[in-house]
C-alpha cells in the first residue's frame, strides 16, 4: 500500500496528534460519495463538536431555560423549529463550564449531542408507552424518553456494568425521573428472562455498544484503538442484543436499532440478519427536517443488502457538523420466525 501524507492541522501546519490507520481511511473513503465528500470528512473529524444541550422538560420549559442561560451571557440557538428543547451554545465557554453550571447541576439540561438524541425522537414515545432502554448508561436517552413520556408510562433502563449503572442512577435522579426501573443484566439475557415471565414492551431502544467510528470528534483516541477485530466482536454482540430484543417486543411494537459507528458490519449487516430471520418491516424514521440524512448502503465488500436499507438513516459529521450515527426503525409484524435456529436461547442462563 502506497505511503500517504499525514492529516495536518491547518492552524499549525503540523500533523494532528491522532492519525487514522490506513485501513480505516480506506474503508471510510469507500463509504463516502466522492473526493470532496472525503476531504470534508477528514477535515471535520479533527474539529471539536458543537456544544449541544437538551432542555429537561420534566423540570423546566425550553423558554425558561433559554432566559436563564442568556442571563449568564450564553448565546443560545434553537436549530430545529419543531424541537425547541434542543439547543446549541454558540459562544465559547470556559473549560468545564457547561458541566458545572448551576442549571446543569439542578438537572435543567442534559449535555447531549444531537446524533445521540435521534433514536428517541424517531421512536416517538408518549405517556402511555412501556419502553425498554436496553443499553441505557449514562442515561442521556433514558432521561430524554422520560421527558417525552411526561414522566409517565413505564421505562426499564438496563445497564450490566455496576459502575456505569451508578452513573445512570445518578443522572436519572438529577433529572427528576420517576417512571423508570433500573435493571442490571446482560442485555440479551434480560430480554429472555422477561419473555419467560410473559412480560412484553411496545417500544425498545437497542443503542448497541459499537466501535465508535462516529465519535472521533469528541474521542479522537478512537483512531488509535480502531481495528477490524473490534468491529467483528461488536457485530456478534449487536446481533445477539437485537435478536433478543425483537423476541421480547410485542406484535406491532417498534424498535430502534442504533450505533455511533459507520461500519456496515455493525449496521446494515445486522439489519439484514433481522430481516432474514424475523417478521418485521423497516420504517422511515421521522427526524428533524433541517438535518441532512443519508440512506443506508445496499452493498459492502461484495455483500448485497435489501432495498429496505434505503429507509435506514446514516448521519455523517461533515453533513451537519455533528458526530456520526446510524439508526434503523423496525416494526414487528408478528412473532413468526423465518429461521428458528437463529434465535435459539443460549444454554446456561443465570436465574432472574
Amino acid at each position: 500500500m502506497e505511503k500517504r501524507e499525514p492529516h495536518l492541522n491547518p492552524h499549525t501546519n503540523k500533523p494532528h496528534k491522532f492519525q487514522p490507520k490506513t485501513e480505516f481511511e480506506s474503508r471510510m473513503n469507500s463509504l463516502l460519495e466522492n473526493l470532496d465528500d472525503q476531504k470534508a470528512y477528514w477535515q471535520i473529524i479533527h474539529k471539536e463538536p458543537l456544544d449541544y444541550i437538551r432542555c429537561n422538560t420534566i423540570k423546566i420549559s425550553p423558554e425558561e431555560l433559554r432566559i436563564k442561560l442568556e442571563k449568564k451571557g450564553w448565546k443560545i440557538k434553537i436549530p430545529f423549529k419543531s424541537y425547541p428543547e434542543i439547543m446549541i451554545i454558540e459562544n465559547s465557554l470556559l473549560p468545564g463550564e457547561l458541566g458545572r453550571s448551576k442549571e446543569h447541576l439542578l438537572g435543567y439540561y442534559y449535555v447531549q449531542e444531537i446524533s445521540s438524541m435521534l433514536p428517541i425522537l424517531a421512536l416517538n414515545l408518549n405517556e402511555h408507552n412501556s419502553f425498554l432502554d436496553l443499553c441505557a448508561s449514562p442515561g442521556s436517552k433514558t432521561t430524554q424518553a422520560a421527558a417525552l413520556m411526561k414522566n409517565k408510562g413505564n421505562i426499564i433502563a438496563n445497564e450490566p456494568n455496576l459502575g456505569r449503572m451508578v452513573i445512570l442512577a445518578s443522572n436519572l435522579e438529577k433529572c427528576g425521573v420517576s417512571n423508570t426501573i433500573i435493571t442490571r443484566r446482560e442485555g440479551a439475557n434480560l430480554c429472555k428472562k422477561l419473555k419467560k415471565l410473559d412480560f412484553q414492551v411496545d417500544k425498545i431502544l437497542v443503542d448497541a455498544p459499537c466501535s465508535g467510528e462516529g465519535t472521533i470528534r469528541s474521542s479522537p483516541k478512537t483512531l488509535i484503538m480502531w481495528n477490524q477485530k473490534m468491529i467483528n466482536f461488536f457485530a456478534g454482540t449487536q446481533k445477539s442484543l437485537a435478536s433478543a430484543a425483537l423476541d421480547l417486543l410485542q406484535e406491532e411494537g417498534e424498535m430502534i436499532y442504533s450505533t455511533c459507528t459507520h461500519a456496515p458490519e455493525e449496521n446494515e449487516e445486522i439489519i439484514q440478519f433481522l430481516l432474514e430471520n424475523y417478521d418485521i418491516k423497516i420504517e422511515e424514521p421521522i427526524l428533524p427536517k433541517e438535518l441532512k440524512i443519508r440512506q443506508g448502503i445496499l452493498e459492502w465488500n461484495g455483500k448485497k443488502f435489501s432495498d429496505e436499507m434505503k429507509k435506514c438513516a446514516r448521519l455523517y459529521p461533515q453533513d451537519n457538523d455533528t458526530e456520526g450515527f446510524f439508526l434503523c426503525k423496525i416494526k414487528k409484524l408478528s412473532n413468526k420466525k423465518k429461521d428458528k435456529e437463529a434465535s435459539e436461547e443460549n444454554a446456561g442462563e443465570e436465574s432472574f
